[in-house]
This record gives structure tokens, sequence and C-alpha cells, in this order.
């Protein structure tokens, strides 16, 4: 009897046995085929991952090639400008000169030249010419007054601010002569002449030489001296013209030592300011610079 119940407990833990192993194998394979479908669903998502981190990645760096390539472009454009501009700057400058020189050519053509030609002895100015324009001088200025005294429109500004600051020093400066066409200085040399026999060459120039005829020479005097002209030299006018007159545009013609007429303390001839400051600052006297010098002049002659 104890045997069968010996036999029924080993058949019951044989039993038992299979029982628990099959249930350790079936959690063991349960566990593992769980464990074995989680790494591989991370396995997906870790290969979807790097998938969209590749992606990501080509992204940043075709972005990152479109920043470089749109930086060298913007570079290139700011190179492109800062030359176009400087062609632009160099073209503003050409036009500046080229306006310059359209002005400067127009003023050449419009300023006659015969006014800056040196017309003692050298040149001769024929018997037609007149000045473009002539104005009247105001009679307050003239020794004069009943006289009709002319003088270069251009120059008679300049003339009168001169006439107008001697005046506001308390100096009597008047003016005898001005304008003298062809034949009134022929007319006067005969008389001199007549007068004077060939000395009269030594102060008074021929019809045709002389810069009366220009309408840009006066001849100054004081109402105490006259026409007579004689002792202008020792007046304080005078020596205010020698310190002044440059200024205003006005050169003395015929210092002492000049080599065609005897001294003319009161004969003055425009020449325009900046020749007239050149030959001061230099201590020239306006014929003993060359023709060709003196031409470089003719654009600034009524320049103020």
């Amino acid at each position: 009897m104890f045997k069968n119940i010996n036999g029924k407990e080993n058949l019951i833990r044989s039993e038992l046995s299979a029982i628990l192993l099959f249930l350790f194998f079936a959690v063991f394979f349960t566990l593992f085929f769980y464990q074995k479908n989680i790494i591989e669903k991370n396995n997906v998502e870790l290969s979807q991952n790097y998938s969209q981190i590749r992606e990501l990645l080509q992204i940043q760096k075709s972005f990152e090639k479109e920043i470089f390539d749109t930086k060298n472009k913007l570079e290139k454009y700011i190179e492109n400008y800062d030359e176009l501009e400087e062609d632009f700057d160099k073209i503003d400058d050409d036009l500046d000169d080229l306006k310059d020189a359209v002005e400067t050519a127009q003023k050449i053509q419009n300023t006659d030249p015969e006014l800056l030609q040196k017309y003692s002895k050298v040149y001769f100015l024929n018997e037609h010419y007149v000045p473009e324009k002539l104005r009247k001088i105001d009679e307050d200025y003239l020794l004069f007054p009943e006289k009709n005294i002319e003088i270069h429109s251009g120059v008679r500004d300049f003339l009168e601010n001169l006439l107008e600051d001697a005046e506001d020093e308390n100096l009597n400066l008047k003016i005898l002569s001005a304008y003298r066409s062809f034949d009134f200085q022929e007319a006067l040399k005969d008389v001199y002449t007549q007068n004077y026999g060939s000395a009269a060459d030594n102060f008074s120039a021929d019809q045709g030489f002389s810069e009366h005829q220009l309408g840009t020479s006066v001849d100054f005097t004081t109402s105490k001296i006259a026409s007579s002209l004689i002792g202008f030299e020792n007046t304080e006018e005078y020596l205010w013209l020698l310190e002044n007159a440059y200024k205003y545009g006005f050169v003395l013609s015929y210092p002492k030592n000049n080599i065609y007429y005897e001294f003319e303390p009161w004969h003055w001839r425009f020449v325009g300011e900046k020749l007239a400051k050149y030959l001061n600052r230099k201590d020239l006297n306006f014929y003993d610079l060359e023709q060709r010098e003196i031409d470089e002049y003719v654009e600034f002659f009524l320049d103020d």
C-alpha cells in the first residue's frame, strides 16, 4: 500500500516538475521574444532616427553651403558695388572736369583775347577795333564831370570799387582819361609830335599801339594836379595805388626803367585780379612776362 502511495507521489512530482519546466520555458521564451521584439522595435526606431539625423545633417550641410554661397555672393556684390561706386565717383569727377573745361572754354571764348595783349610797341591793334561794350564812368569820379569818359563794361565795377575805397580813405583820386579810339589816339599823337617832335615817342603811343584803345586802361590824377599830371608820383593817391590797385586787378603799365615809355605813374591797366595779384606777389611788371604766360590768365580776366 505504501508502495503505491510513493509511486503516486513520484508521479505527481514528475508531473509537477514537467509543468514547472514547461512554465519556465514558456515564461523564458515569452520574455525572450518580448525582449527581442522590444530590441527590434528599438532598432527600427534607432534606424529611423539615424535616417532622420542623416537627413538633418544633409539639410544642415546644404543650408551651410547655401549660407556660404550667399555670403560669397554678398561679398562679391559688395565688392562690385564698391567698384561700381568708384566708377560712379570717377564718372562724377570726369563730368566735373568736363564741366570745368566747358566753362573754361566758354569763358575764354567769351573773353576778348586782345585784352591781355602787350600793345606797347609790340602788337598792333587795328583801326577798326572797339571793345565789345563800353560804359560811361560815373561823373563823380571824373576830373572833368562834363566829359563822356568810357571804359570796358566788364572793368567798370572793378574801377569804381577801387575809387570808392580810395574815397573812403579820404583820397582825391580822379579819372583823367580811359578809353581812346584809334582816331583819337592818332590825333593826340599828332598834337604831341607837333609840340615835342620825335621826343613824343617817349611818352605817347602811336595809334594802334595804345592800351587805351582796349578800354581797360585809365589815367589817374587828383583835383590839385589836374591834367598836367606833374608830381603825381609824389601824392598819397599814387602811394595808395601802389599798395592797393592790384587788389582790384589794376597794374602800373610803365614803371621806372621800363623799356617802352617814360615813367607814367598815372597810367594803370586792368589785367584781372588773378594776374595782378600774381604780379604783385612775384614783384613783376606786366611787360616782364612772355605773352604765352599772360595768355594763361585770359579765362580769369573778369573773375573776382
